[in-house]
């Protein structure tokens, strides 16, 4: 199970994209273009979720 917190990459929000990593990945990359107008791509919100991993 994966969990991304917008609050966690520096912006006063509270979005909690939470679930299969696909779909954890979807939602915070439609979210943060549409809510904060940044474009992460896949790749990058994949990093986050790694990073956050410790892996």
């Amino acid at each position: 199970m994966a969990k991304l917190k917008c609050n966690d990459y520096g912006f006063e929000c509270d979005f909690v994209a939470e679930g299969e990593m696909e779909s954890v990945i979807d939602e915070f990359q439609k979210h943060t273009d549409e809510e904060h107008g940044i474009d992460y791509s896949k790749e990058a919100i994949m990093q986050f979720l790694l990073r956050k991993q410790g892996l």
